[in-house]
């Protein structure tokens, strides 16, 4: 049987395979230390081969997109000053394949496609984790919580806000029905029982945040490109004014308490300044990438007893650009840093210049939901995650030729190759 080339690459025409390739995906990222290294073969098995199949179109040109590989790059280099140069070397070189990966995806899987597959690929993770899931005791605030099938209920409490957050921009922003209605509505369901279960206080107020978020700037799309921006200022001065009355006024701490916490987030204001003190010891190239958080070393071991981590892995510090900074230095948080901001607004501002831009509509939320995680969790720098893999296809899709019509990139008829400027045939 002879398979079309259109069928695995084109955006247009390869909407079962994408959908399947991005569920998968999705699954190995949450049980990959579960199933091991097939898992993971069978996540490159389902993007790399694309590569032989027209390798200037699913690679593009790498030049304009350095910007969004340069952390990975550095983070393989500080194998050279790493304080454990094996461990730098084996995860640098995964992070930066992951990457490759995720670009890969972002050249080939249109956005319907990338929602279908994360509506079906959330589902499959959630059913997984409550049929075979357990509850955990947390030592620090004596309460148990249902972490499903993974080490950590705000793992499962990130997969059941990509859930609620698929689920809600399918209908809303693809106009999604029938089908795809019915599974993302029960999508929604699982996701909404889980994040209930997980008691992942993170979570539940990150998915309340990015979804009002997203519907004000729903709202602010309406207008006419002359008064949006105007409008968003002045929706982000107000934004910044609420956020720190709340913190200086006691708004976080009541909130806070709904959820049985305090103040020092259980733990983890301790946590960050342990971080931040270790950042000073190599301030400027870091410690060597996934260097820190390596059994013998002193420092390391001191907190996992002080955290009751038993099994003396799968913990930091709770904040992306302290970690980055242990790790990596200033110059890893810079380029770290840099590409989530830059796909933040680079989102954000076709948003304010075009009408209609569904594909910047859905990656604006995703690319919000990882910043706004960022300062509480480190999603974006371990390789075969979801939140890597999102981030990279958010960033890598602002190097793509805009959008200028009411039609999404997906849903236009693809030009003949001779109808396409030479200078963006592979970009």
């Amino acid at each position: 049987m002879k398979i079309s080339k259109a069928s695995l690459i084109s955006p247009d025409r390869n909407g079962v395979y994408g959908t399947v390739a991005i569920a998968l995906s999705l699954f190995v990222f949450a049980y990959s230390s579960r199933f091991g290294q097939a898992s993971i073969l069978l996540y490159y098995g389902l993007w790399l081969p694309l590569v032989l199949v027209d390798y200037r179109r699913v690679l593009g040109n790498y030049g304009i997109r350095l910007w969004i590989l340069g952390f990975a790059i550095f983070a393989c280099l500080s194998v050279f000053w790493s304080a454990a140069p094996g461990m730098t070397a084996r995860t640098g070189i995964q992070y930066l394949s992951h990457v490759i990966c995720a670009l890969i995806a972002m050249r080939v899987v249109g956005i319907r496609t990338l929602v279908r597959g994360a509506i079906a690929g959330t589902g499959v993770v959630l059913v997984y984790s409550l049929l075979f899931g357990v509850y955990h005791l947390d030592p620090l605030d004596g309460t148990y919580s249902f972490v499903g099938a993974f080490a950590s209920k705000n793992q499962l409490g990130f997969y059941a806000s990509l859930g609620i957050y698929f689920a809600f921009v399918a209908p809303i922003a693809l106009g999604e029905r029938g089908l795809w209605f019915a599974a993302a509505s029960l999508v929604a369901l699982l996701s909404a029982y889980s994040l209930f279960a997980s008691q992942s206080a993170t979570s539940v107020l990150t998915t309340v945040v990015i979804i009002g978020l997203w519907l004000g700037m729903r709202l602010v799309g309406l207008l006419s490109p002359a008064h949006r921006k105007g409008l968003f200022l002045a929706a982000a001065v107000c934004g910044v004014m609420v956020a720190v009355a709340a913190i200086y006024g006691g708004g976080v701490d009541l909130v806070l308490g709904l959820f049985g916490k305090d103040s020092t987030l259980t733990g983890r204001t301790y946590l960050w300044q342990q971080g931040i003190e270790a950042a000073m010891s190599s301030p400027l190239v870091g410690v060597g990438y996934q260097a820190y958080w390596v059994q013998g070393f002193s420092e390391p071991e001191r907190l996992w007893e002080e955290f009751y981590i038993a099994t003396r892995s799968g913990f930091h510090f709770h904040n992306t650009f302290i970690e980055a900074t242990v790790e990596t230095g200033a110059i890893g948080l810079v380029l770290l840093s840099g590409i989530l901001l830059i796909t933040v607004l680079g989102h954000t501002k076709r948003l304010l210049t075009q009408d209609h831009d569904t594909q910047s509509s859905v990656l604006f939320g995703i690319a919000l939901l990882l910043l706004v995680r960022s300062f509480v969790e480190i999603d974006i720098m371990n390789p075969y995650h979801i939140g890597s893999f999102l981030l990279y296809f958010a960033a890598g899709k602002l190097t793509l030729p805009e959008a200028r019509t009411h039609q999404s990139v997906e849903d236009r008829p693809a030009p003949a190759v001779s109808e396409i400027p030479l200078r963006l045939r592979y970009q």
